[in-house]
């Protein structure tokens, strides 16, 4: 199975990795998500449910996962560069794949064993998703 679609949005720039510390009133230290990371992963999980397969990858079904990132161009940036600045596209694809899971794309992102990550300036901005089901032989292997 596989299934791609593209999400026109600007895509968010804040990622899960970014998590404030806080003290409680009895002096306990807890982290929490800061507003604008509340914001980026509810607009992803309200793109995402308008993506949602019907039948999700069962729980041991590794999947391949190809996104691009396309972040609106503005000077001196041109279309079609690569975005060289932050960020990371490991820390856009953490809080991306969680939302997915949430969405029930698959059972858990572990199953995502491989996955390619771009990030280009575009005159489009959005992101761009194919997720396929990895196939195996009768060994078990890819």
């Amino acid at each position: 199975m596989t299934q791609q679609f593209f999400m026109a949005m600007d895509p968010p720039t804040v990622t899960a990795q970014e998590h404030r510390i806080g003290k409680t009133k009895s002096g306990r230290m807890v982290t929490y998500d800061s507003p604008e990371l509340l914001k980026a992963r509810s607009k992803l999980l309200a793109h995402l449910a308008r993506y949602r397969p019907k039948d999700p990858a069962g729980p041991q079904v590794p999947v391949e996962l190809y996104t691009v990132w396309c972040f609106p161009a503005s000077s001196p940036v041109h279309v079609g560069q690569y975005r060289t600045s932050r960020p990371d596209t490991d820390n856009l694809q953490k809080l991306l794949k969680d939302c997915m899971t949430k969405t029930g794309f698959w059972h858990d992102d572990a199953q995502v064993c491989r996955e390619i990550v771009e990030k280009f300036w575009s005159d489009r901005p959005g992101i761009f998703i194919r997720i396929s089901e990895l196939e195996a032989d009768a060994d078990g292997n890819v």
